[in-house]
């Protein structure tokens, strides 16, 4: 770990950021996650420790998306190319990618060289800070002061796992699976509500109330600024055991099992909040399983949807001007309950009519065989 980097591990509290970050990392396909909240509330010490933990990675040797070697699919045009071939390979760490807030749409998806495709009928393609962060984390901060129209491109990207760059009828694609964590000040403006939506998960962190906590806060960043190197390697193996864990959690995420009463549960509790959309209930649903991986359980449970919800839903809850500016735990798990009961309802009236649609049959039979 680079000596300018804070552990991961050695944040204090603010457990449920460490918490949608952790899951990010475990399956990045859940969508990324967006981190509100006043000056130094370690937003950003967070997001530069969460690529120093991650484990290290295998990439083909010189191509400028980080193509994974033995996956043939979600490779760019080159690696696919010879991908019979004995491509080189490297490993290293997973790399964070910082978007100022200047950028440019070309600086953010590359550019097209087109005088030369005209000319020599070549696509020769600059590669952007989407192909720099490919199979990594693409960190943002101050999200809500980037141009609209950049911040639609990156959560495209996000979503579909792929740039796409057309220029004069001329196109290229590549690859672009990364880790989206943006971070803001609410005091500096808010993101659009359709912009806000497109970001999976979402924390508010304000600063720490308790004073063994602030105690602690102190004494953690002095011991870091006098000697680096050895706090890091004191709570060097916290951070091995948790590097171990997500590693191991990716591997078994998409094994986790979910039932049809956990789908009802996830779409009559987002159903009883006026949710628009069913990304929410996507996201809730790949959240809860990277939670049950990251517990090492095979399926999910009430906990991981409460948890997962916990995350996706309270930026997404419609309000009025007069209405609580947060939901809390104890309001979602009410609504959970609620949730659960009427899925657990709904399968036994299910169950019921299967039953009763079999006895029909059976009678039907049974009076086939009399006559």
């Amino acid at each position: 770990m680079p000596s300018s980097i804070y552990p991961f591990t050695a944040i204090v509290g603010q457990e449920r950021m460490k918490r949608a970050l952790i899951l990010n990392a475990i399956n990045p396909g859940i969508g990324g996650v967006l981190i509100r909240g006043e000056k130094g509330t370690a937003k950003s010490t967070a997001a530069r420790a969460l690529a120093a933990l991650l484990p290290e990675i295998d990439v083909v040797e010189g191509c400028p998306f980080s193509c994974h070697p033995s996956a043939p699919a979600g490779v760019c045009a080159v690696c696919q190319l010879h991908s019979e071939d004995n491509l080189p390979v490297i490993t290293r760490r997973t790399r964070l990618v910082d978007l100022p807030v200047s950028a440019t749409e070309d600086r953010v998806v590359g550019t097209l060289d087109i005088e030369k495709a005209i000319q020599q009928g070549e696509r020769q393609f600059d590669p952007g800070v989407l192909a720099q962060a490919n199979r990594g984390i693409l960190y943002v901060d101050e999200v809500n002061l980037l141009d609209d129209h950049v911040v639609d491109l990156l959560l495209d990207s996000a979503a579909m796992g792929v740039n796409v760059v057309e220029r004069e009828g001329i196109s290229f694609s590549h690859p672009a699976r990364f880790i989206l964590i943006g971070t803001m000040n609410p005091e500096e403006g808010e993101l659009r509500p359709q912009l806000l939506d497109r970001f999976a998960l979402s924390v508010t962190v304000t600063g720490l109330k308790e004073p063994a906590d602030r105690i602690a806060v102190l004494e953690r960043h002095i011991a870091f600024e006098d000697t680096p190197a050895a706090f890091q390697q004191t709570w060097d193996p916290y951070e091995q055991a948790l590097s171990k864990e997500i590693q191991r959690a990716r591997d078994m995420v998409h094994e986790v099992a979910y039932t049809h009463r956990d789908l009802a549960t996830i779409a009559n509790l987002t159903a009883s909040l006026a949710v628009d959309g069913h990304r929410p209930d996507l996201v809730i649903l790949k959240t809860a399983r990277a939670h049950a991986a990251l517990e090492r359980r095979s399926h999910i449970t009430d906990r991981d949807i409460l948890l997962a919800a916990e995350l996706a839903l309270p930026h997404r809850l419609k309000r009025g001007p007069f209405e609580e500016t947060e939901m809390t735990a104890q309001d979602l798990e009410e609504r959970l309950q609620e949730a659960t009961s009427e899925a657990a309802s709904e399968a036994s009236e299910q169950g019921d009519r299967q039953e009763t649609v079999a006895s029909g049959k059976k009678n039907r039979r049974a009076g086939r065989l009399t006559r």
